[in-house]
């Protein structure tokens, strides 16, 4: 087994997890970097991103943060599709230059906002949320990610959430589209890689610490700035790998 491959799903799963998301997005650009085969990639990163996402959930709603509300919205329409867009298999690349772009500009929009009321937020637009659910539903069964890379800067765009509530709401939203996107993709068949066993002892110490540490410990404009890292490491990963 690679120590060095171990050791980058570790940090990635502390970076990832202390934003609420799972890491799919980052597992995947390690699993291409490392030549892992095709067939074993969609999977094992939604399985990661199952075990990750949960611990971000349950550090971030022991906290106080999570909101129901705010969640229901997304899944009702994500979850179905979610299980569709894991059934298909395509080739995603333009898919992912999209979001890659849309995720460049959230990025940009998130950093450089006016000085205000980070803690401001507004009632969500439930239709809103329910074409985002479609949206995001189907492209992460497609791709073989959560979701949540997107969610999170639309949410606090919007000021539908904190960044708190927005990181608890966005593990709650990868869990349960993980989940509908692997069994779509077990309803055609999956294999997962023969070191899953390794990836998933190193991921879920990593994201102990890391939801932890971003519900506990770190502040909301630190923790702006860490899902920023996050989203660029995403959006480059979409982009060219």
């Amino acid at each position: 087994m690679d120590f060095l491959f171990l050791g980058l799903v570790f940090s990635l799963a502390i970076l990832y997890a202390s934003v609420g998301h799972g890491g799919a997005s980052g597992y995947l650009a390690l699993m291409a970097l490392f030549s892992f085969s095709p067939e074993f990639m969609r999977p094992s990163a939604l399985v990661l991103n199952i075990f990750v996402s949960s611990i971000a959930l349950f550090s971030y709603y022991q906290n106080g943060h999570f909101k129901l509300k705010l969640l229901i919205p997304f899944v009702v329409t994500s979850i179905p599709v979610a299980f569709i867009g894991g059934a298909i298999t395509a080739d995603p690349k333009t898919y992912k230059i999209i979001l890659s772009v849309f995720l460049v500009i959230a990025i940009i929009r998130m950093v450089f906002q006016p000085k205000n009321n980070t803690n401001e937020t507004k009632s969500v637009n439930k239709y809103g949320a329910y074409v985002i659910g479609i949206f995001l539903g189907f492209f992460s069964g497609l791709i073989g990610i959560g979701g949540g890379i997107i969610l999170s800067p639309i949410i606090i765009l919007l000021k539908w959430g904190t960044v708190k509530q927005t990181a608890a709401v966005s593990a709650a939203f990868i869990l349960v589209n993980s989940i509908s996107g692997l069994l779509g993709q077990v309803s055609q068949g999956i294999q997962l890689a023969p070191e899953i066993g390794y990836m998933l002892l190193v991921a879920v110490f990593g994201g102990s610490i890391g939801s932890y540490m971003g519900s506990f410990k770190v502040s909301e404009k630190s923790l702006l700035y860490t899902l920023s890292v996050v989203l660029i490491f995403a959006s480059v990963k979409l982009m060219f790998l």
